[in-house]
């Protein structure tokens, strides 16, 4: 039993900290290149976007419609996308901004040119920049928590198939720390704050292993699980188009926000269809 805990620990350490690998991809960025910034935003929201809708809703509806009927399976999902949507907001609005957006008429850099002092413009658009990693790093840690306790349960019980969750996961959670890394890299300059960001919001998934495996398993069921996912799909899908595809917009033409956008998505169509599902 020892040895099976250890194994699956480290395949769900393993899963959760391919993060890093994410991050590390977003320091090779040219930081006065915003046309590169647009491209990895534009990949980060496709990235969610695809997660949302093609694996956690339909992993949220699929256990759902097991327990219960299919119209309050139905409700049950609507009300866990929506009340995440709802709890992105609220958090949005009470995450401290400590520069107006809105003193220069406009919410995101490149609208700021009338501004008079340029000092003012660069300092609303690191404050914004910083504050989106720090938001996404708090959404995909929600993410990857119930998600570290999947991986290491089923590690748990067939090693073979830990192994085959743990690879996928771990693919698509390198996109998850490039959306995580690339907004604080730009604001900031820093590497380490980048990197440490991503690596924090990667380890809430051996976290979420052994909090689930010592405290909250007597409580979690797949019942449970469909509804976090639900709201997480909800979370993700509010940062998309509230924070990382406007930023995008404004910081690079459109076809580079699309061409970012597919790209992040067909990643994530690739290691859900052809790996993660392979099993």
């Amino acid at each position: 039993m020892e040895g099976g805990f250890l194994t699956a620990f480290l395949l769900t350490l393993f899963a959760g900290l391919s993060t890093g690998v994410g991050s590390i991809i977003g320091f090779v960025a040219d930081r006065n290149k915003k046309s590169i910034l647009s491209l990895g935003l534009g990949f980060s929201a496709g990235v969610m976007i695809y997660v949302s809708f093609m694996e956690l809703m339909f992993h949220s509806m699929h256990v759902l419609e097991d327990i219960v009927p299919d119209k309050t399976a139905a409700l049950i999902r609507m009300a866990a996308f929506f009340g995440g949507i709802i709890l992105a907001a609220f958090i949005d609005m009470i995450i401290p901004d400590h520069s107006n957006p809105h003193d220069c008429g406009q919410e995101y850099p490149s609208g700021l040119e009338d501004c008079k002092d340029k000092k003012v413009t660069d300092k609303i658009a690191a404050s914004r920049l910083a504050r989106m990693g720090a938001f996404t790093a708090v959404a995909i840690a929600v993410h990857n928590f119930p998600e570290g306790f999947a991986v290491f349960a089923s590690a748990l019980k067939e090693p073979a198939l830990g192994v085959s969750i743990a690879i996928a996961i771990a693919i698509h959670n390198i996109p998850e720390g490039i959306a995580v890394s690339i907004p604080v890299y730009y604001a900031s300059g820093s590497r380490k704050k980048a990197f440490a960001y991503s690596f924090l919001s990667g380890l809430a998934e051996p976290l979420g292993a052994v909090a689930g495996y010592l405290v909250l398993r007597p409580f979690l069921n797949d019942f449970v699980f469909a509804i976090v996912f639900g709201a997480v799909a909800g979370i993700m899908i509010y940062i998309s188009f509230d924070e990382l595809l406007p930023a995008a917009r404004r910081y690079g033409k459109s076809h580079t926000v699309i061409t970012g956008l597919v790209l992040g998505m067909l990643v994530m169509a690739f290691g859900l269809d052809f790996i993660g599902h392979s099993h």
